[in-house]
């Protein structure tokens, strides 16, 4: 067995079983700014729901003061950053952007039913294949 096959399982093994993730993220940011824009924020287990509720949250964490309520539906708030130069994409605080932003995206955006843009520099693959998922399923 090669060297990459190897590193390969242990990787595959240490996301999957030590970690919990199901996908490998690649790639790297365009700066196409979509991420900023539109976006629901969960806290705790649920999106913010309501303007009283992110209220709170600004005086927790300075990260909630980036974001500006832009609408509101049956999920949630949605906010776009204030941090976001529209016409670059690109952040005006990048070098003082909170974790969420440094870790975006994590494959929990799939978990809450969101997904990335078609624009986005970031592609998730996952750790099992399709049959791998379907072997594991038939035998149990």
């Amino acid at each position: 067995m090669k060297f990459n096959e190897i590193f390969w399982k242990i990787k595959k093994f240490f996301l999957a079983e030590v970690l919990h993730r199901h996908y490998i993220r690649s790639g790297k940011c365009k700066g196409c700014g979509k991420c900023c824009q539109n976006i629901y924020v969960r806290h705790a287990k649920a999106v913010i729901a309501d303007e009283e509720e992110f209220e709170y949250l600004k005086s927790l964490h300075y990260f909630y003061s980036y974001l500006k309520i832009v609408g509101k539906d049956e999920i949630g708030l949605i906010f776009e950053c204030t941090k976001l130069n529209k016409k670059t994409g690109k952040c005006t605080a990048y070098n003082k952007r909170p974790i969420l932003c440094r870790q975006y995206p994590l494959e929990e955006i799939f978990m809450m039913g969101g997904g990335i843009s078609p624009e986005c520099g970031y592609k998730f693959t996952p750790l099992k294949t399709f049959d791998e998922v379907l072997n594991q399923v038939k035998r149990r």
